[in-house]
């Protein structure tokens, strides 16, 4: 018989109670409790930046936390990001406007780390931005897409308009 733990996940302001194995990763919990699929995961190793997500506003691999060292935080996923209407987030409009996605397997993750980091500085320069997005691995783009994206959207939550 295998162990498991009770807790109680806050998941884009809705509560998620699970048991589950104190070893299951929160990329896990989060794709096969919560069904929430759009975080991806692809290395399993904290590399590729697939699975980002925020957890406090802070990006995090979630292939690299247990879902049980999350219980009592506020984790935002992808699915989290456009408003209740259907409005898209300010940087997934970017992304589409801008063409900065192909394949989208890493796009949650890009989109939910240029999140947090533009929460906590909307006036990030190029050279930051470029650093950043460089965390996170994608194989079809080239990059350049997604920096203007990043940018075009720093752009328009820093006028205030959402994000």
């Amino acid at each position: 018989m295998t162990e498991t733990r009770d807790i109680t996940l806050d998941v884009n302001g809705k509560r998620h109670a699970l048991s589950v194995e104190p070893r299951k990763n929160l990329a896990d919990a989060l794709r096969d409790d919560c069904g929430l699929t759009g975080t991806h995961v692809g290395c399993e190793h904290g590399v590729c930046g697939a699975c980002t997500v925020l957890v406090d506003g802070r990006a995090v691999r979630s292939c690299l936390m247990f879902a049980v060292q999350a219980e009592g935080t506020a984790i935002e996923t992808v699915e989290g990001l456009a408003s209740e209407d259907g409005e898209l987030h300010p940087l997934q409009q970017a992304f589409w406007d801008k063409h900065g996605l192909q394949c989208g397997f890493c796009t949650p993750g890009f989109l939910m780390l240029a999140v947090g980091a533009l929460r906590e500085n909307p006036e990030m320069t190029d050279v930051e931005i470029r650093e950043l997005v460089s965390s996170n691995l994608c194989r079809c783009t080239g990059y350049q897409n997604i920096l203007t994206a990043v940018r075009a959207a720093a752009d328009v939550m820093r006028a205030g308009t959402n994000g």
